[in-house]
């Protein structure tokens, strides 16, 4: 078991993106909706309706605001590119993962035939891997690098499901290797 805590943001509302970036983050600089609503209203200036969230303003944030909020944090989202093998990451190099999966759009008991999209964060706390993904009750143990790996396959897996996995990096300058992701074995091997 993990010897530090491990946070945990529940869903609220349409928020999921909010609530995967502090989860990934472990609540340390905690991201708020504001700030996001933030980076929507620069991303795009002067609309009536902004293409980054929902038509209400609730939440439903894209991808173009989370790798905002990422740069602010110093941190970008690189595309992992699902026809690969999860093995070819090297763990030690980046922060977590965000994943983006189809979600079953719910009222009270009732799951209408509508296709949500949903943002979750995994990540290392401690030499533990947990699914944080803010639908859960609590955090789920994946378990260790070949447990977490599992995992990731069978999400990119999924049989006419559109999911897309984005890997969490510190940022670098631009004279560093853009795929310091890829394990050297990896890359030496193509």
């Amino acid at each position: 078991m993990p010897t530090s805590p491990v946070y945990h943001e529940k869903q609220t509302r349409q928020l999921c993106a909010l609530h995967a970036l502090n989860n990934l983050f472990q609540g340390d600089q905690s991201y708020t909706k504001d700030e996001l609503d933030d980076i929507c209203s620069n991303l795009s200036p002067n609309v009536w309706i902004n293409p980054h969230r929902s038509v209400l303003g609730l939440g439903n944030y894209d991808i173009n605001v989370i790798m905002t909020a990422l740069q602010r944090r110093n941190c970008e989202a690189i595309w992992f590119d699902k026809r690969k093998d999860p093995s070819i990451i090297d763990l030690d190099s980046i922060v977590g993962f965000i994943l983006n999966i189809p979600s079953d759009y719910k009222f009270g008991i009732i799951t209408l035939p509508l296709r949500r999209r949903h943002w979750i964060a995994v990540r290392r706390i401690d030499d533990l891997y947990y699914n944080l993904d803010s639908k859960l009750q609590q955090p789920e143990l994946l378990g260790n690098e070949a447990d977490m790996l599992q995992f990731l396959r069978e999400q990119l897996s999924e049989e006419g499901q559109q999911r897309e996995l984005f890997l969490v990096l510190e940022r670098k300058s631009d004279e560093e290797n853009a795929q310091r992701w890829i394990k050297q074995s990896s890359v030496n091997a193509v």
